[in-house]
């Protein structure tokens, strides 16, 4: 099956969702305004985007689908690089299960994140203070986490997924309630680990998260040590 790459669909957000393509801690109110011309639909479903320096490429997220996202999904969790954390191999109609009762949950938002308008990865943006998370640790209100994948093997091990980060950090603290974004990588997954450490995360603690069925690292990151980090990389990257 080919992956649906139809960009017709309207912009959907959950209520807690509120962001905006600015480095500024807003409501989130100002939406991105599509730039005129063909792919003026495409960037409509945005509901975040900035152009990152340090790679210089633009980087966007809106609200993943069904309809356009099940294919792509499916294919990317086959790749060798993504099967080792996310063990999501599974035949299309079981994933079409697995996909749509995440699509479903109130607590949890997935995103497609783009490279210069080109799909390349996938995040599962949640409240820990509705999840399980919130058994391991006192989890505020306003705390976000997320999950990411890299889909593309091209787009692996170029520096793109500390580019992402830092977009998805500006994102979650966008949110006028979010003082703190953690994460719970698998203690293994050093790639995402190191990422979120020089993102300004500081690790916390080693646990058994059950519900995810993996020794999980809990690191957290309060804004002023994202944006120490940001400043570290460039200052630009705050302008």
């Amino acid at each position: 099956m080919m992956a649906p790459t139809g960009d017709d669909d309207e912009q959907t957000t959950d209520d807690h969702d509120q962001t905006n393509g600015s480095s500024d801690r807003t409501d989130g109110s100002d939406d991105v305004t599509p730039t005129l011309g063909p792919d003026a639909a495409i960037r409509s479903n945005y509901v975040f985007q900035r152009y990152d320096q340090t790679i210089e490429r633009t980087i966007s997220f809106r609200p993943a689908t069904m309809e356009r996202d099940l294919g792509r999904l499916h294919k990317w969790l086959g790749y060798d690089h993504v099967t080792e954390f996310w063990e999501l191999d599974l035949p299309l109609p079981a994933f079409r299960d697995h996909f749509a009762e995440k699509l479903a949950e109130d607590h949890l938002t997935p995103f497609i994140g783009y490279i210069d308008h080109v799909p390349v990865s996938y995040w599962e943006v949640y409240w820990p203070s509705e999840y399980e998370l919130d058994d391991y640790y006192d989890a505020d209100p306003g705390d976000r986490a997320a999950h990411l994948l890299v889909g593309p093997p091209e787009y692996v091990g170029n520096g793109y997924a500390k580019a992402l980060f830092r977009a998805m950090g500006l994102m979650l603290f966008s949110h006028p309630e979010t003082d703190r974004v953690v994460g719970e990588p698998d203690v293994e997954n050093d790639v995402v680990i190191n990422i979120l450490k020089r993102c300004g995360f500081e690790p916390h603690k080693e646990f058994y998260f059950e519900e995810a069925d993996k020794d999980a690292l809990l690191l957290m990151c309060e804004y002023d040590g994202f944006e120490a980090a940001l400043l570290d990389d460039s200052p630009a990257l705050l302008a």
